[in-house]
């Protein structure tokens, strides 16, 4: 029971396999999910024909003509058929675990969002989805020369409905718009769940040839820029490591490990201003632990060389 949403980009080249793949994988998922398409870029209407998934062609721009999240989001939330809705990005293949991850946290937890880390994969062909095995050959394929992406990069956001209130005007495809819904989450105490170590996803490479000054403008440009400034900063751009929760293969957990304890206490200025005199104690106690390791460290060493002196 599963609403997605995504914005693809001109079915052309390369970018189309990618889009193709990722779009039949969603549709693979069964009948408890419905697809939307938002925009009017060449091939949209053509291929959402084909699939027999929802287009919906008016969707806000900024001067540049790339989407806003804000009004993609607002209308899947108002037109879903569906209570839990899923934005992912168009190069984005899921597997039959994806499912079954949002089914497992959505029986424990009326509200919340799941994210997580992808995996890089160079994938230039059509995938064969009648073919049986089809998954398990991606799955191959990933085991042998996928990649994990770090914990910035965040390609689907799965959430329940009218979790948002107001999002700003941000840059779909542009920096930071991805991390402040993680952020924005946390604000409204809202749970965040990692998904990474159920959910195999799929991101299939491409080059950055949509937009004129490739790479750099996607992530350093005035659009990028814009969005930053309209988050309130780099500040509020969190990341995977962000989660409040995990889950793993027996079942859902706090994400109270040491690693994620010590993010916790870095993100205490932007979450919990009013515990800042606690996290200075805590990175005190912190940065004392580490002298005295590096104290223990430097008199081992001295204490050597001072045995090989005396022998020599």
């Amino acid at each position: 029971m599963l609403t997605f949403f995504s914005t693809p980009k001109r079915f052309s080249g390369p970018i189309e396999v990618i889009q193709r793949n990722a779009i039949r994988s969603w549709h693979q998922l069964g009948s408890g999910c419905e697809v939307i398409l938002f925009g009017d870029e060449d091939g949209t209407a053509e291929v959402a024909a084909e699939f027999g998934i929802r287009h919906v062609i008016e969707v806000s721009r900024n001067e540049y003509g790339t989407p806003l999240i804000s009004d993609m989001f607002d209308k899947a939330q108002g037109m879903g058929n569906y209570p839990i809705l899923c934005y992912i990005n168009a190069d984005i293949i899921l597997l039959s675990d994806f499912g079954r991850a949002v089914q497992t946290i959505s029986q424990e937890m009326s509200r919340f969002l799941i994210v997580g880390q992808r995996w890089d994969l160079d994938l230039r062909e059509l995938i064969d989805f009648s073919k049986i095995n089809w998954e398990q050959d991606i799955r191959t394929m990933v085991s042998k020369r996928g990649k994990l992406h770090d914990i910035q990069g965040i390609d689907y956001f799965v959430f329940t409905n009218s979790l948002w209130g107001e999002i700003p005007p941000l840059s779909v495809g542009r920096a930071a718009w991805d991390n402040w819904m993680i952020y924005r989450a946390r604000t409204l105490r809202v749970p965040v769940i990692d998904a990474t170590q159920v959910a195999t996803v799929i991101h299939q490479n491409h080059d950055y040839s949509h937009h004129v000054k490739g790479r750099k403008g996607v992530y350093r440009g005035i659009e990028a820029r814009r969005n930053v400034d309209l988050i309130g900063g780099i500040y509020h751009a969190f990341n995977i490591r962000d989660a409040t929760h995990l889950l793993t293969s027996k079942g859902l957990k706090p994400a109270t490990d040491i690693k994620h304890l010590r993010w916790r206490v870095e993100r205490i200025p932007e979450l919990s201003p009013q515990l800042m005199p606690i996290a200075q104690l805590i990175k005190a106690v912190q940065v004392v632990r580490t002298s005295i390791l590096k104290l223990g460290v430097k008199l081992k060493d001295l204490v050597i060389i001072l045995k090989e002196r005396i022998f020599i």
